[in-house]
């Protein structure tokens, strides 16, 4: 038997030699600790101090002590481990499938330990499931570990972990309704592996845990919030929208005072929805004690609007407040950085972030993104765009939102011009189809009313019976000075473009463009638009892809629009005459190109706002009951749970193992939960804005092929703002024609395929290269 002390669970060497290493007792206590410090109830607080007491159990081993030593060339007491081995030292050695074991022997009569197991065997690998046709399922780990376990007992550890528990309960909701017991496994999962984690930076970087440790309470926030909104109010020129802005923001203050739950925010494009949510969430918090606000986007260019407008509103309280979590994060961030290190957990009051990174991690399996499920307790959530919510996963989504709000103290608000119908659904005979969402409260009095006084635009159906070609709206384009004209995909945005002047009065936006480029292009265009407020006459004309309809703020007096779904042309509107400034009401022209919109949900769409319109000529497609029918007639033609989530995640018990056990596919899950369908590939672009100098693509891939990777992994986010996603098909041809060549494992792009205007070029327009990257 070895002296409980010589078992240490870090240890690190300094300028002068060795720090004293982290016992692994002490390393057990701080976790357990820690972790039933981020439950919310004191059931899961009770269940999390006995997995962080085990998470590590099996470093008690002999083989792992001489792995750790060997490892990090810290040798001291090595030879009395080496004694209990006979001198057989192994290379790799698994330390969390001990624990797991010993969790299910302390709860011998339930399934308690079968759910400490998973949450234990998963800590480093993730969650795993409990039957895979690898050894990676949890059924065969805790089979094969049994030899592992039995070598730590031997070391003779403390009688304390060996007990047999009764003591520890699930909460009554778990047995009233099973099926929430996978999104708990998670949320206390994201407990263990933060308390975790923490644990180990504070012995092995104390100066990176110290700078996590800022606090910024709401009430602060509120503060500068409202001295901000006082602000404007004085500014605002009086008019019939920003009455209606200042009516909206009364609105959601008012609903903040009521009980926590899910609402609904429906405003017409350009109501002021983004000040007016951060007003209820900050209000509502401070009543109800949320720990902090969370807002969900669907798309980064909206991110990064958004967040520009929050940071306007704190900027007396630092740069900190605003967190923002997406795949376009400043590359130049530290690895010490608050804000980055915010993003590993959410320890941060405000959250600014994507729907993939929200609900793509509370289905998630592995560590690095269940870490930050915890932080999720006691949030206020703002949707924004919720329509865009794909209807695919539509059921997974919709129970995790009821199971936040009931049982973790989540509000949320759906937020939108064009409300989803996400509430439950029975077929002719009374079966629920789709449980969605109930109680949904809305914070708007009256939304027809609203969209009535913020009419701003009049749609204009041309006569949908006869395609338009592009070389027709080409012309009908070229008639109009300003005009930003939407179309339904990359190629039909381009054949449109070139079929107009190659001047400085048209411009192109669309994904065949990188993000850089769009942003660049964007901001050009507010200036363009500006200008023309302030008297200039020069022509502006756009042709663009629907990026542009979801929250990105342009106001332009006239709108083409390609037919698509209701909800499309709605977000369409909301960039025609969006101030309300214009003397008459802007005009929104809807055409039929000769192509229709592509298979899948868009031509659904298209279809079904065909078939509403052939029910009802004079229909107003701008209401929300028009939403309401529409998006009925749309979710009626597809699976709200097409991956089968659900599904996956729904305990079953499995009477083939030796005390109750019960089968979830947490992984099977997680890699079926994917919001993006990320079978496209990503191609790094040489763009260079205003076309001059070298484009900085060039030197950074130069630096990831001459250097460490981990020493430039900067690097690879610098690049997530150059890059354009394509099909495998097209990524293939591009790399037959040699268009695309690979360096440091990326694909890139020559310089001479990439079109200043248009972007990466399509196949049939490329130039045969014959230049390196390098």
């Amino acid at each position: 038997m070895i002296n409980e002390e010589l078992f240490i669970a870090h240890v690190k060497h300094n300028n002068s030699g060795w720090d004293k290493p982290q016992k692994l007792e002490d390393h057990l206590y701080g976790v357990s600790a820690l972790a039933s410090s981020f439950a919310k109830d004191d059931d899961m607080k009770a269940w999390l101090e006995d997995i962080g007491w085990f998470h590590d159990l099996g470093k008690y081993s002999s083989q792992f002590q001489i792995y750790i030593r060997k490892n990090s060339g810290y040798e001291e007491n090595i030879e009395k481990f080496l004694t209990l081995t006979n001198g057989v030292v192994k290379n790799k050695v698994a330390h969390s499938t001990a624990g797991a074991i010993q969790a299910i022997k302390n709860f011998p009569k339930n399934f308690v330990g079968i759910l400490e197991a998973y949450i234990i065997a998963g800590h480093h690998s993730g969650l795993p499931d409990w039957y895979s046709q690898n050894s990676s399922g949890l059924k065969l780990r805790l089979k094969n570990g049994e030899e592992d376990y039995k070598n730590v007992i031997k070391q003779g550890i403390s009688s304390k972990y060996l007990q047999p528990r009764s003591d520890l309960a699930l909460p009554k909701y778990l047995y009233k309704d099973i099926n929430v017991l996978a999104l708990w496994v998670r949320i206390a999962f994201s407990c263990l592996v933060d308390a975790d984690f923490l644990d180990t930076e504070a012995y092995m970087d104390p100066e990176k845990f110290k700078s996590r440790q800022k606090s910024i309470c709401l009430e602060k926030l509120w503060t500068e919030y409202d001295k901000y909104m006082k602000s404007l109010s004085g500014k605002a020129p009086a008019s019939l929208v920003q009455k209606k802005r200042s009516e909206i923001l009364q609105s959601a203050l008012t609903a903040a005072e009521q009980e926590p739950g899910i609402f609904s925010f429906t405003v017409p494009t350009g109501g002021g929805k983004t000040l007016a949510t951060l007003g209820f969430a900050l209000k509502h918090a401070i009543k109800y004690q949320k720990k902090r606000i969370i807002y969900a986007i669907p798309y980064t260019s909206i991110i990064e609007q958004n967040a520009d407008v929050f940071r306007k509103v704190f900027k007396e309280l630092g740069n900190d407040i605003v967190i923002e979590h997406h795949c376009n994060l400043d590359a130049d961030l530290k690895d010490d950085d608050f804000k980055k290190l915010a993003t590993e957990n959410w320890d941060a009051p405000l959250i600014v972030t994507t729907n993939v990174q929200l609900f793509e991690s509370l289905h998630a399996s592995r560590t690095s993104k269940c870490r930050k499920l915890h932080n999720i307790q006691d949030s206020v959530i703002i949707l924004d765009e919720a329509q865009q919510i794909p209807r695919d996963f539509h059921e997974p989504i919709t129970k995790t939102m009821d199971y936040l709000t009931k049982y973790f103290g989540v509000t949320f608000v759906l937020c939108t011009a064009t409300q989803p119908v996400l509430t439950k659904v029975s077929d002719s005979f009374g079966k629920i189809v789709f449980s969605g969402l109930n109680d949904i409260r809305e914070i708007i009095e009256d939304p027809i009313s609203l969209a009535n006084d913020l009419r701003r635009t009049r749609i204009i159906f041309d006569d949908l019976d006869k395609p338009k070609t592009w070389e027709e709206i080409a012309n009908k384009v070229l008639s109009e000075d300003c005009v930003l004209c939407i179309v339904n995909t990359r190629k039909d945005a381009s054949d449109l473009f070139k079929l107009l002047p190659d001047n400085d009065e048209n411009f192109h936006l669309s994904a065949s463009m990188c993000a850089q480029h769009r942003s660049d292009v964007i901001e050009e265009i507010r200036d363009r638009l500006k200008a023309r407020r302030n008297g200039s006459n020069k022509p502006l004309r756009v042709i663009s892809t629907q990026l542009v309809e979801a929250g990105v703020d342009l106001d332009f007096p006239t709108v083409f629009r390609a037919l698509a779904g209701l909800d499309s042309i709605a977000q369409s509107a909301g960039r025609c005459n969006r101030e309300g400034k214009m003397t008459e009401l802007g005009k929104v022209w809807i055409f039929k190109p000769e192509k229709k919109c592509p298979p899948g949900f868009l031509r659904q769409g298209e279809d079904e706002t065909i078939a509403l319109l052939s029910s009802d000529p004079k229909l107003d497609v701008l209401s929300p009951q028009s939403f309401n029918l529409y998006f009925k007639g749309l979710n009626s033609k597809g699976n709200r749970d097409a991956h089968n989530i659900c599904g996956l995640l729904k305990p079953e018990p499995d009477p083939d193992f030796y005390i109750p056990g019960i089968k979830i596919s947490f992984k099977d899950a997680a890699e079926k939960f994917r919001l993006i369908d990320d079978n496209g590939i990503s191609i790094v672009v040489p763009y260079i804005k205003n076309n001059e100098d070298e484009s900085p693509v060039f030197q950074w891939i130069a630096m990831l092929e001459s250097k460490d990777i981990a020493s430039v992994k900067w690097v690879y986010r610098k690049l997530q703002r150059y890059t354009v996603s394509v099909s495998e098909k097209l990524a293939k041809s591009y790399e037959e024609q040699g268009i695309i060549e690979q360096h440091a494992g990326l694909w890139v792009a020559l310089s001479c395929n990439y079109d200043f205007k248009l972007g990466l070029k399509e196949p049939d327009s490329l130039l045969a290269p014959n230049q390196t990257v390098c």
